[in-house]
């Protein structure tokens, strides 16, 4: 019998019944005041009075109507840049130790975000509040025993003056408490490296050591990852070399695209438990087995409001237009989708993540990741988001019982008139113009402004098959691979012809 993993298990379920649910309303009114409290004499904060928003009888009202709304851009260009020139207390009292370097999805240039102390201490709250939801889940003892691949970013932070930089995932890791470090895996030697080809032929070598009981992270860099190690072993699944992992800690992206693909690469399925840290902070984990939806962290460090996903709301880089309404989480609605805004304990305020959710469960608090603002496709009214892009992709590998893990699309023009092109990572061969049309089918039933747009100024759409190895690749030329990295869905005409030039050339 696994004593120890009993031990950790029971006292995992101890702590559980002991640590009262906290009143939501509640939790985020008293967040909100001690962000305003904790910041009043920052330069923001005196900038936009701050002391009068607190003496205000409703303080979150007066916070809604004294500041505005902010995006990465904004916010650096009138108040970080004075961080990197090293001035303090702009934001946030003090300097940052970190900034964690993000280039999103869609981003030229690494953004570098703020990361506080209280951040850090917040993201391992979060990640406690992770593994105390375990006992939620029907895991047997034995897997508390078990070691965590945690697959991010290098730990090998850059040290630049007074603070380091890196992605938020190797910021985690580096930070990991002294009593994890037996269960992390790959290690600090392995983790350190920077290279991600070379940090996962390492992992492959010494996979053979480890009794891996759960991996976290990003799904198409995980799914690279247990490829290579299957490649590396000449063996069928990963369950040969780990038989005894168990769960699936997924992040960053919704992991239903990339299900099949993943599963195909198991003796068995794994417990699949999504999460949601962004480089701003760890926001949400899914509680519970009986959904796929992750639950608020309300109570750590992070304020968060609601914007109604409607295209007047939305500009045509992502940002959002200046009165758009904003919808406290007392009066959320479910299934409507939100732009998320969160102030967060790293000195972000009234921030566009970018990400667009929806809640399936008012009272719980539970919301599922949506999409992305830059990749809402509106181009001829087809007011096409990711979850509906995602929903349709899902619908062809049923019904052709194939692999897509991965696609890109975009509007383009062909004879002076809009098509909607996709390129299909998949080694299927169901012919492309059989996905087309079993696309555009599935997109009219879901979607009636795409399917008014498709009898109007939508003329068509088609369909190209690539390999799906392209898609990291390209993430590769173009940004890094692995980490955070994630493939954006929706490209401009510009980014497109750079892809079709891409394609062409390692095709």
């Amino acid at each position: 019998m696994a004593i120890v993993g009993s031990i950790i298990k029971s006292l995992i379920d101890l702590r559980d019944s002991i640590v009262p649910e906290p009143e939501a309303q509640k939790s985020q009114e008293e967040v909100l005041k001690k962000l305003l409290k904790k910041a009043k004499d920052t330069e923001f904060g005196k900038h936009y009075d701050f002391e009068g928003i607190l003496a205000a009888d409703d303080v979150q009202k007066a916070f809604a109507e004294k500041l505005p709304y902010f995006d990465y851009n904004k916010l650096h260009k009138e108040w970080w840049y004075r961080l990197h020139e090293g001035e303090e207390n702009i934001t946030w009292p003090g300097r940052p130790p970190y900034f964690a370097l993000s280039s999103g999805t869609t981003g030229k240039s690494s953004k570098r975000i703020p990361v506080t102390d209280e951040m850090v201490e917040a993201i391992r709250k979060a990640g406690i509040k992770q593994v105390s939801a375990l006992s939620n889940f029907d895991l047997p003892p034995d897997f508390f025993e078990k070691e965590i691949m945690m697959l991010g970013s290098s730990t090998d932070l850059q040290k630049e003056g007074d603070h380091k930089e890196g992605e938020i995932s190797g910021i985690s890791a580096s930070n990991i408490p002294f009593w994890f470090r037996g269960y992390y895996k790959p290690g600090e030697e392995i983790a350190k490296i920077e290279e991600w080809d070379d940090r996962v032929q390492r992992i492959a070598e010494n996979a053979k050591n480890w009794d891996i009981g759960a991996i976290s992270g990003i799904p198409s860099w995980s799914e690279l990852m247990i490829k290579k190690i299957i490649e590396y072993h000449n063996v069928d699944n990963i369950h040969e070399i780990w038989p005894n992992l168990q769960v699936y800690a997924s992040g960053g992206v919704a992991f239903e695209p990339y299900e099949k693909s993943f599963n195909a690469l198991l003796d068995h399925p794994l417990t699949v438990i999504d999460t949601y840290l962004a480089s701003e902070g760890f926001l949400a984990l899914q509680e519970r087995p009986d959904t796929t939806s992750m639950k608020l962290i309300l109570d750590n460090g992070v304020y968060f409001e609601f914007v109604p996903f409607k295209p007047e709301y939305i500009n045509q880089d992502g940002s959002i237009v200046e009165d758009a309404p904003v919808v406290p989480l007392s009066d959320v609605k479910e299934e409507e989708d939100y732009v998320l805004l969160i102030s967060t304990v790293s000195g972000a305020w009234r921030y566009l993540i970018g990400d667009t959710i929806k809640f399936t469960n008012v009272e719980r608090k539970e919301i599922r990741i949506t999409g992305r603002t830059k990749f809402f496709l509106n181009v001829v009214g087809s007011q096409l988001s990711v979850n509906k892009m995602n929903d349709a992709v899902k619908e062809l590998e049923e019904k052709f019982d194939i692999k897509i893990p991965e696609f890109t699309l975009a509007a383009v023009r062909i004879d002076g008139e809009f098509h909607h092109h996709w390129y299909l990572g998949t080694e299927a061969s169901t012919s492309e113009e059989e996905l087309a049309n079993a696309l555009d089918e599935s997109l009219k039933a879901a979607n009636k402004n795409y399917g008014v747009a498709r009898s109007k100024a939508l003329k068509g759409v088609k369909v190209t098959k690539v390999s799906p190895d392209l898609f990291p690749e390209w993430s590769a030329v173009n940004k890094k691979k692995g980490g955070q990295v994630k493939m954006e869905k929706v490209m401009d005409e510009e980014k497109f012809a750079k892809w079709e030039a891409f394609v062409k050339e390692h095709s």
